[in-house]
C-alpha cells in the first residue's frame, strides 16, 4: 500500500482484509473513550470467529462482541458496562458457556499497558512490582516472579503482548494513515505500535497538511497503518473528545435489553444484523438526540508555532 489513496477503504472492506479467524485484536484501547464500536459491528456482521479480544477496560464492545459468538478469550482487566456495571453476555459466556466458552486471561489496567509497551519495545517482558501478593496472577501464564538481578528483591514480570491487529479509533486521520488523536489516549499509542497491523477509524480524513501543521499530535504515523476507514460517529455510544460525548442512555438500554437470551437477539437484529453499515445505524438513532451529543462548549487549545 503505497498509494496516497491505497489505505482508504470502507469498514466492510478493511474487516475482510484484515480481521481473520482465530487472531487477536487490541480495541478499546483509549479506555471509556473513542471505542471502535463501528468496527467491531462489522466484525460480527461478517461472523468472524475465535478471536482473541486484548484490551484495558474494554467496556460494552467487548460484551457485544462476545454475544455475537466472535471471542474464545479474553485479556483484559475489565469487562462491562461502564454505565451500569455488569456486561450480561461476558457473564453468561463465563458461567454458562453460552454462546460459547470464553477463556479469560486476568490483567490489572498497568499490566495491560506493561505487556502492550513492552510488545512495542520488542522486548519480551518488563518489570514490575504491581500485583505482587495479588490473585490475578495465579495461574496467569503471562506473569512470572523473579528476583531482581541487582538487587535480589522480588519483581513481577509482564510477558510482551503483540496483538495481530489493533483497531483504533481518532478524530482525524489523512490518507496516508498519519493520524492526530488527542483526550485521554489510554494505551492507544503502545498497542499500535505493538500491533502487527494497525486498521485506524477516523471521524474524518483530512489533507495531510492539516497532519503535518502538528506533529506532536501525530500519535500514529502512516508506516504502522494497514488502513483507515472514514466514519462519522464510529465511536458511539463511548465519546470522541470534541466531538461527542458519551450517550448513557443507550448504555442503559442495552443493559436492559441484554438481561435474557430472547432480548438480546432483538438487540443484535435491531442495531446490527439489522443494518447494512453505520449510516443505517445512525439512522435508527433520533437527529434530536445526537444532536445532544455533540460539543457545545468548544475549548481548542491555543495554536503552535512550528515556524523556523
Amino acid at each position: 500500500m503505497t498509494s496516497e489513496q491505497a489505505k482508504v477503504m470502507t469498514m466492510t472492506a478493511a474487516v475482510e482484509l484484515l480481521v481473520q479467524p482465530g487472531i487477536s485484536v487490541a480495541l478499546g484501547t483509549s479506555l471509556e473513550g473513542l471505542i471502535p464500536f463501528a468496527a467491531g459491528h462489522e466484525i460480527i456482521r461478517q461472523g468472524i470467529r475465535d478471536l482473541t479480544l486484548v484490551g484495558p477496560i474494554s467496556d460494552l464492545l467487548f460484551d457485544q462482541m462476545i454475544g455475537g459468538g466472535c471471542v474464545s478469550r479474553i485479556r483484559a482487566a475489565w469487562v462491562g458496562n461502564v454505565s451500569t456495571g455488569l456486561g450480561h453476555h461476558f457473564r453468561r459466556a463465563v458461567e454458562r458457556q453460552e454462546p460459547a466458552p470464553l477463556e479469560v486471561e486476568d490483567h490489572s489496567n498497568f499490566t495491560m499497558a506493561l505487556s502492550l509497551e513492552a510488545g512495542a519495545l520488542g522486548v519480551p517482558f518488563l518489570p514490575a512490582r504491581t500485583l505482587l501478593g495479588s490473585d490475578i496472577i495465579r495461574d496467569n501464564p503471562h506473569f512470572r516472579i523473579q528476583p531482581c538481578p541487582f538487587t535480589g528483591e522480588p519483581l513481577l514480570l509482564v510477558r510482551a503482548i503483540r496483538p495481530d491487529l489493533a483497531i483504533i479509533h481518532v478524530q482525524r486521520a489523512d490518507s496516508f494513515g498519519n493520524a492526530h488523536l488527542w483526550g485521554n489516549m489510554g494505551v492507544s499509542e503502545a498497542a499500535a505500535r505493538a500491533a502487527r497491523a494497525v486498521l485506524l477509524v477516523a471521524e474524518e480524513i483530512v489533507t495531510p497538511e492539516v497532519i503535518r501543521s502538528d506533529p506532536n499530535r501525530t500519535v500514529f504515523p502512516g508506516f504502522i497503518v494497514c488502513a483507515v476507514v472514514e466514519e462519522p460517529w464510529g465511536a458511539h455510544p463511548s465519546a470522541v473528545q470534541g466531538h461527542y460525548g458519551h450517550d448513557d442512555p443507550i448504555y442503559v438500554d442495552y443493559s436492559n435489553e441484554t438481561r435474557n437470551e430472547e432480548t438480546s437477539r432483538a438487540w443484535f437484529e435491531r442495531w446490527v444484523y439489522g443494518v447494512k453499515n453505520r449510516q443505517e445505524y445512525l439512522e435508527r438513532i433520533p437527529s434530536e438526540h445526537l444532536e445532544a451529543l455533540r460539543v457545545h462548549h468548544p475549548a481548542p487549545a491555543a495554536p503552535a508555532d512550528f515556524g523556523w
